[in-house]
C-alpha cells in the first residue's frame, strides 16, 4: 500500500462504526466511510470535540451538522521545497474539496518531474484530467511542469485556480480548462498534442459540461487506451487513479500493461493509497492508484 504519511495539517485521529474522525488544519471533522465497518470503542476526545459532522441519511446523500466552523479555511502540505495551500469548504456529499490521501502520489510524479527536469531544457508537460481543485496539477506545477487541467465543472476549476494562487503559483504555466474529458483527448489527438505524464481521476459516474454521461465501468478502458495516444516519446508517467470499489489494484494494473507498457515499455505498478490513523496505528485504505514509469 501506498501511504501518505507526511502531512502535518491533516490527519485521520480515530475511525470506527463507519466513521472516521479528522484533522483539518485547526478544526476536527467527523465524516462517513464505507471502508470502517468494524466498532471499537470512541475514546479518542475529539469525537466529542467535533466542529463538523456529516450525517448520512438511510434515504441516500446526507446532511452537515456545524460546531463553529468557519465557512472556508486553508491547510498546507510541504512537497519537497514548495509549500502547497489548499482552500477546505465542507460541500455536498461529505467532501472538504480535498482528497489528502492523493499526497502519495503528488510525492511520485513530482519527484520523477524534478529528476526528468534537470536532463532537459524543455518544459514537461502533464495532463490532468477530471482535475477536480487541482491538488494533482499544483503538485505537478510546482515540480516546474506545464500542465494542462481538465475538468466538467466550471466551479471546481475555478477552486482549483484559487488553491493554484494560494500556493504561489497563480502565474504558473497552467492551462484551466472547462471540457469533457473524452472530448478533449479526441480533440488533443486530431491535434498531434503530446504529453510527457498523464493524470487521471476519473469519477465512478458524472456528466460533462453539456450534459455527456460518463460511467466508469463501460468508459475507463477505452479512455485508458484513448489517452495513451497522447504520450510523448520519452514519456515519464501515466496514473489512474480509482475510489470505485470494484476496480481492484489489479484491474488497474492489466489495463495499464495492455494499455500502456505494451506499446511503450517501462513498468507498471498498482496498490492501495492509504492514510495512518494515529489513534490506532491501523491504515485506513482510501482506493487504489495505478502507475506505469517508463525507464530508457
Amino acid at each position: 500500500m501506498w501511504i501518505a504519511d507526511k502531512w502535518k495539517d491533516y490527519e485521520v485521529l480515530d475511525a470506527t462504526e463507519g466513521e472516521k474522525l479528522e484533522r483539518w488544519g485547526n478544526y476536527i471533522l467527523i465524516r462517513p466511510d464505507p471502508q470502517v465497518i468494524w466498532s471499537t470503542p470512541r475514546g479518542h476526545r475529539g469525537w466529542s470535540k467535533k466542529n463538523g459532522h456529516y450525517h448520512r441519511s438511510a434515504k441516500g446523500g446526507g446532511e452537515w451538522e456545524f460546531f463553529h466552523l468557519p465557512d472556508e479555511w486553508s491547510i498546507s502540505y510541504r512537497l519537497g521545497d514548495s509549500p502547497l495551500t489548499f482552500r477546505l469548504k465542507p460541500f455536498s456529499f461529505k467532501h472538504t474539496g480535498l482528497f489528502p490521501e492523493q499526497a502519495a502520489n503528488w510525492e511520485w510524479f513530482s519527484q520523477l518531474l524534478r529528476d526528468a527536469g534537470k536532463q532537459t531544457d524543455r518544459p514537461l508537460k502533464v495532463l490532468n484530467l477530471f482535475a477536480y481543485t487541482g491538488g494533482a496539477t499544483i503538485a505537478a506545477a510546482s515540480a516546474g511542469a506545464s500542465v494542462t487541467h481538465v475538468d466538467a465543472s466550471r466551479g471546481m476549476v475555478n477552486w482549483a485556480k484559487e488553491n493554484a494562487a494560494a500556493s504561489g503559483l497563480g502565474s504558473a504555466p497552467v492551462r484551466w480548462l472547462v471540457d469533457d474529458c473524452v472530448k478533449f483527448v479526441e480533440r488533443e489527438i486530431r491535434r498531434g498534442s503530446r504529453y510527457d505524464g498523464i493524470i487521471m481521476d476519473p469519477p465512478s459516474y458524472g456528466r460533462g459540461p453539456k450534459g455527456e454521461i460518463w460511467k466508469l465501468e463501460t468508459g475507463i478502458w477505452p479512455l485508458i487506451a484513448l489517452t495513451a495516444q497522447l504520450l510523448s516519446k520519452d514519456a515519464l508517467f501515466f496514473l489512474i487513479n480509482s475510489y470505485t470499489t470494484g476496480l481492484q489494484p489489479a484491474v488497474l494494473s492489466y489495463m495499464l500493461s495492455e494499455a500502456i507498457a505494451r506499446p511503450f515499455g517501462g513498468r507498471v505498478e498498482a496498490q492501495e493509497i492509504g492514510l495512518p490513523v494515529s489513534g490506532s496505528g491501523l491504515v485506513l485504505p482510501c482506493g487504489a492508484a495505478g502507475r506505469w514509469q517508463h525507464f530508457s
